[in-house]
């Protein structure tokens, strides 16, 4: 195992390079994916989808980089990162089902495979799944492959509920929302083992926002509100340009100061 250098105690790498997850982390999440979701949408819709895949995933791969090669947690690195991720998972999930016709119950079904061997893999070679135990260039690569599965997924399992099963994107984000609040009863009232709440959780964050996103920017006779998928994209970057400064002035997030925690 290669670990980060200068790193003097394993408390300390633990924590370094993944947010404390608090409710500044959830609200920023969300944020995150109806932002992801609303941008790829824009830009797919109204430009050439093959340069706009392509494009993004050249930017997420140098906002990974910037995250990778970090020496410790840095709000705008991390948060970039994850709204690339958000970016580029979302046009992923929605190439398959637009550009090759896969039907979005296929398409969810491929993604939760997916990230079942992720988590498999990463079981199997590091024997935990816990984000508070990542403290290698590995571990962070398969944490970062479990999160653009996850949002991959998210956005499949968004656009089955709300086309396939006709739900509508208000009632699909009002379902989601029902369902996220099973993992966090669980783990706060039955004792639920706290890794699994947490993935969980995480996966379903994305169909949350991203349907909200949906039902904010999209038309009206597809069951939006008709705001336009570049003004609400445009909206809720600033809204995360905001909370990331306030979470890097305020330190927040912060996991150094949370060492207990680590």
């Amino acid at each position: 195992m290669s670990y980060y250098p200068g790193l003097m105690d394993l408390g300390r790498r633990t924590a370094i390079k993944v947010p404390e997850i608090t409710a500044y982390f959830w609200i920023t999440k969300l944020l995150t994916t109806a932002m992801g979701e609303a941008t790829a949408d824009f830009f797919v819709l109204r430009y050439n989808k093959f340069l706009m895949v392509a494009l993004s995933a050249i930017i997420l791969v140098v906002t990974l980089a910037i995250q990778l090669v970090a020496a410790r947690y840095v709000p705008w690195k991390y948060w970039l990162a994850v709204a690339m991720v958000a970016v580029f998972g979302t046009m992923a999930a929605d190439a398959l089902h637009i550009q090759f016709k896969v039907p979005y119950t296929a398409s969810t079904a491929f993604f939760a495979v997916v990230l079942a061997v992720v988590f498999f893999v990463w079981h199997k070679v590091e024997k935990t799944l816990s984000i508070h135990s990542i403290f290698t260039l590995q571990r962070e690569l398969f944490y970062w492959a479990a999160v653009l599965a996850t949002f991959a997924l998210g956005t499949a399992a968004g656009d089955l509920t709300a086309h396939t099963m006709g739900l509508g994107f208000f009632l699909s984000a009002m379902a989601f929302t029902g369902m996220i609040l099973v993992p966090s009863l669980g783990y706060r009232s039955f004792k639920m083992n706290g890794v699994l709440a947490f993935w969980i959780a995480y996966v379903l964050t994305r169909p949350v926002g991203a349907s909200f996103a949906d039902w904010l920017g999209k038309a009206k006779r597809l069951t939006g509100l008709g705001w336009g998928d570049g003004w609400v994209a445009l909206g809720l970057t600033v809204l995360i340009v905001i909370f990331v400064a306030y979470l890097t002035a305020s330190h927040k997030e912060d996991p150094t100061e949370h060492a207990e925690l680590a």
